[in-house]
């Protein structure tokens, strides 16, 4: 069976399953666990060295490219099968510095789907809850 045959929801349980190879960007990312339900994803990552500013800290972009994929896979997770979607805005709040090593769990949950677009909303928190970024995406739907 193809990817195009699956829903959202069985294509990010297949990689949950290991049928198929999770995308190249949780390894860049250190994104790991993925779980999905219809419109809820959860996946553990961890920042290291390697996603440093020149400062030494953790990049703001680790905590947006992390909630720009939870965020996704959330609406990924709403769609029948042939159905794609991209990112057409990313809105990130950062809230605490993301910690080096330290692993982190983000979540997302589906607000609204229309024909055309999927809103969701996600989290990267601390394993004891302390809340690092929140964001907002909205993704385009495209429908054969």
């Amino acid at each position: 069976m193809s990817i195009a045959e699956l829903t959202g929801l069985e294509h990010l349980q297949a990689i949950i399953g290991g049928d198929i190879a999770p995308p190249s960007i949780f390894d860049t990312m250190g994104m790991f666990d993925l779980t999905a339900t219809q419109g809820a994803v959860t996946l553990g990552c961890q920042a290291t060295e390697k996603h440093c500013n020149p400062m030494g800290g953790v990049h703001g972009g680790f905590a947006a490219t992390v909630l720009d994929s939870v965020t996704g896979c959330a609406v990924h997770s709403m769609l029948e099968a042939g159905v794609s979607y991209g990112t057409v805005d990313l809105a990130v709040k950062m809230m605490r510095p993301v910690p080096i090593n330290t692993p982190l769990i983000a979540e997302a949950k589906v607000t609204h789907v229309s024909r055309s677009l999927g809103i969701s909303e996600g989290t990267i928190r601390t394993l004891d809850g302390k809340l690092l970024a929140s964001g907002t995406a909205t993704c385009f739907i495209k429908r054969p």
